[in-house]
């Protein structure tokens, strides 16, 4: 008898065939790794006090003047302000045109005509896809701007909990997306319905947007193939990005106001909400790849996870992804449809201070970074409540769980007997442990335990390939190291 560690590296391996990711976690959720080790992600509960009536796209949270906090989210055909207790007002703006909850896109079964092509063939693009509504929202001063892509209008709502948001005085009409830069300026992006269009108000000044030598109003049009999707603030500028590659826009002051040049080719974003802002640079997800952009120039990300999570996405609802920060922990997160829903019901996690990837199922459709409130804040999709994370560690029907991929004790092709599990957690019986094992790859897989962890924990069983799984039993802040199994090679079958 031999103690053999399993060294299983931290993070989500799911590229390529279930053997490829040998020795590594391949299926998990509820879980993350944070100085190496596994523990559950937190908790939620209700911050909303009402429900919102359709599924919130797009969020953000923010503090005014008087240290009073907010939180403004919006339906595809409504606008929402919900106070430091949660209290929801419909601030909707007078004469709002109404969008989509789901993309819309005659890209699926009825399409075409019956047997035109081979079962499994993509069909022709020969259609253009409605993208769902979301909503893009930016602070302007303590005041807050809305907009989105099926209105095209820019409201600003001035905290009045009895007064809709307002049209903004002379801005165009017909935008993809808004940003307010540093300098305080505000771009409208894919103005007047050009897609390439990026016009900016005066300085400090959201209702001046005629060009004249007393102001600093003006427009560029980008050169790129694509439209324009969103922009966001990065250190020392603005990152404009469309369906096809990057740009960045700088400052210069009069005459020419602000200076645009591309940064990124073959680098387009996925949705309008996909990019995500921290420290270290603009991180987003494309349609097949994840890009960064680090100040200088854009490189595709190396993920773990990205074979997995793009042969997943429901590529016809994909307008509903959003990215959204949670510094607490270093990560960045993003919610998708999965291929079987036409609604966000999984999510991928960057992990950038570890450079780690990680998995899991979980039903939100828009979201906020702490900040203005202690913990981070996402929207339900079934009961669309708004809901405060990271708090505590109960996940109603959901237990969190990792599962290795198939790995081998030892070395060459013998059958291992494995007699005793020393477990390393942080408090015993916090979580339980799963062997699974097999002869042969394709072979029937076995299943032992669960097993309640004590110290030793004793467990048979025998196979070549074996997994590991281990569920948090309890609603504690558990974790999992570096353990120890004692086997024996038991020679060949």
């Amino acid at each position: 008898m031999a103690l053999v560690d399993l060294k299983i590296p931290p993070g989500v391996y799911r590229n390529g065939t279930d053997l490829q990711g040998e020795g590594r976690w391949r299926d998990v959720n509820l879980v993350r790794w944070h100085d190496g080790l596994m523990r559950p992600i937190g908790g939620w509960r209700k911050k909303s006090t009402s429900a919102a009536p359709n599924k919130l796209r797009g969020m953000l949270a923010w503090t005014d003047n008087s240290s009073n906090r907010y939180i403004a989210s919006g339906t595809y055909n409504k606008l929402f302000a919900y106070t430091n207790a949660g209290v929801k007002y419909d601030i909707t703006p007078a004469g709002l045109s109404a969008g989509r909850e789901d993309a819309a896109a005659f890209t699926a079964y009825g399409s075409g005509f019956y047997g035109s092509l081979a079962y499994g063939v993509a069909r022709q693009d020969t259609t253009n896809i409605q993208p769902a509504t979301v909503w893009n929202l930016q602070p302007w001063g303590q005041n807050l701007l809305a907009q989105n892509a099926d209105d095209g209008k820019i409201y600003e709502w001035a905290l009045n909990t009895g007064t809709p948001a307002a049209l903004l005085s002379n801005a165009p009409t017909g935008n993809e997306a808004i940003l307010v830069t540093e300098e305080r300026f505000v771009f409208a992006l894919g103005a007047g319905g050009n897609p390439r269009k990026v016009q900016w108000s005066d300085r400090e000044d959201n209702n001046t947007w005629t060009p004249a030598t007393t102001n600093e109003a003006g427009d560029l049009e980008l050169a790129t193939t694509g439209t324009i999707m969103a922009g966001v603030n990065v250190r020392g500028g603005s990152l404009i990005l469309t369906s096809r590659d990057a740009h960045f826009a700088t400052y210069q002051g009069p005459p020419y106001v602000y200076g645009i040049e591309r940064v990124g080719t073959a680098c387009g974003l996925a949705a309008a909400l996909a990019c995500v802002v921290v420290d270290q640079g603009a991180v987003w997800m494309g349609v097949n790849s994840f890009f960064a952009y680090n100040g200088s120039s854009v490189a595709e990300l190396n993920s773990e996870v990205s074979d997995y999570v793009f042969n997943d996405i429901n590529k016809a609802q994909i307008s509903k992804v959003f990215g959204v920060s949670n510094s607490l922990y270093n990560e960045i997160w993003w919610y998708y449809p999965s291929s079987g829903s036409t609604e966000n019901d999984r999510y991928v996690v960057y992990n950038y201070s570890e450079n780690t990837w990680y998995i899991g199922e979980l039903d939100r459709t828009a979201g906020a970074d702490r900040g203005a409130f202690r913990q981070p804040m996402l929207a339900d999709a079934s009961d669309m409540y708004i809901y405060e994370h990271e708090v505590g560690f109960d996940y109603g029907t959901l237990t969190p769980f990792a599962e290795t991929g198939p790995f081998r004790i030892g070395t060459g092709d013998n059958v291992i007997s494995v007699t005793e599990l020393i477990p390393d957690e942080k408090n015993q019986g916090d979580v339980n442990a799963i062997f699974k094992s097999r002869f042969y790859p394709n072979g029937t897989e076995r299943s032992y335990g669960p097993f309640s962890l004590t110290n030793p924990t004793s467990v048979r069983f025998t196979g070549r390939q074996l997994r590991l799984r281990v569920e948090g039993q309890k609603l504690t802040d558990w974790r999992v190291g570096i353990n120890r199994v004692d086997a024996v090679a038991g020679g060949r079958r």
